[in-house]
């Protein structure tokens, strides 16, 4: 039977759960804890501002839109699958790993063997590939060269971009220019200089979630060889990077205001403003060695992280409210 409250639970967090548990579940339920679902709202989120900016242009195709953003979340899942396996197969979560402390490695405990989750990417990947595919023969050669570009980081994300420091400005990359300009352009047939810029403005919000996530876990990764950016730039310097990012989101909407772009409706976002300070405030200290007393429990060992998702989810929210509003405003 169809685990409806188990979907919704693995589409907002990561659950813990046993391998009991995991063997009475169906096969969607699955599917979405071992890919990591709960992160595809940053995807989806990128989509949803590539289309709503197709429509500022008068030029939003809907089926489009759609194939669009499930094709990228199925890629994005691929790379969550392909990721766990090259960890397993790196011996990277193993003895507890920080990894397998926030949520589930189905591989790392034995819920799913190395050939099981292989087949979940495959398939995934594949679905994927096959929309990718289809689009291509719609828009033409210049929507081959963003799929290939969203193979490598698919394929190569985990290895080696994130062992030598890449991981992250790959991330501000993929969720920006090639997620959102690439999506507008297969949408509308057009590329845009004021999308590719624009994309920054929410790209910013998922770089900062993964810069976090890795100084969550800088002395794991520093164990295991993983040269991510936060291990080359020590943990204080990198806590100021995530307040940084985030301030960012803001000037880059301020720079389209200033040009025209966007209209003043885009300050709405500033009603996202507020949470900042809670981020500032965690990441103003060094991470603590033991589980805050005022920390739900099932959160930690996350904890820089465990905020700068809240709030991007928060930002991500009021970042759409004012784009609806600031195309309503275009479009009269």
């Amino acid at each position: 039977m169809p685990d409806v409250a188990m979907w919704r639970k693995a589409l907002t967090v990561m659950p813990h759960i046993s391998k009991q548990e995991w063997e009475g579940l169906d096969w969607i339920s699955r599917w979405l804890i071992a890919s990591r679902s709960a992160v595809l709202v940053m995807t989806f989120t990128s989509a949803a501002f590539a289309g709503v900016l197709a429509l500022k242009a008068g030029a939003l195709d809907p089926l489009l839109w759609l194939l669009v953003t499930v094709g990228l979340c199925l890629a994005h899942a691929t790379n969550n699958l392909l990721n766990d396996l090259t960890d397993h197969w790196k011996g990277v979560d193993r003895d507890n790993y920080f990894r397998t402390q926030y949520g589930p490695q189905t591989v790392e405990e034995g819920f799913l063997s190395p050939g099981g989750l292989l087949l979940y990417a495959a398939l995934t990947g594949l679905l994927a590939l096959a929309i990718g595919a289809y689009l291509v023969w719609l828009r033409g050669e210049t929507t081959l060269l963003l799929l290939g570009a969203g193979a490598f980081f698919v394929l190569f994300y985990t290895w080696p971009l994130k062992y030598i420091g890449l991981g992250e400005p790959a991330v501000l990359l993929v969720w920006g220019p090639l997620m959102v300009g690439g999506s507008y352009f297969v949408i509308t047939g057009q590329g845009s200089g004021d999308v590719a810029v624009a994309s920054l403005a929410y790209a910013l919000g998922p770089t900062a979630v993964l810069f976090a996530k890795h100084i969550d876990k800088l002395e794991a990764d520093r164990e295991k060889g993983i040269r991510t950016l936060p291990v080359l730039l020590g943990e204080r310097l990198s806590r100021s990077v995530i307040p940084g990012l985030l301030v960012g989101q803001f000037a880059v909407i301020a720079y389209g205001i200033g040009t025209g772009y966007f209209t003043p409706a885009m300050a709405l976002t500033l009603l996202a403003a507020p949470g900042l300070g809670r981020v500032f405030a965690v990441t103003s200290k060094p991470r603590p060695d033991e589980p805050p007393p005022e920390l739900p429990e099932g959160v930690w060992p996350l904890w820089f992280v465990a905020v700068t998702f809240a709030y991007n989810r928060r930002f991500g929210a009021w970042f759409l409210l004012a784009l609806v509003v600031d195309v309503a405003l275009s479009r009269l």
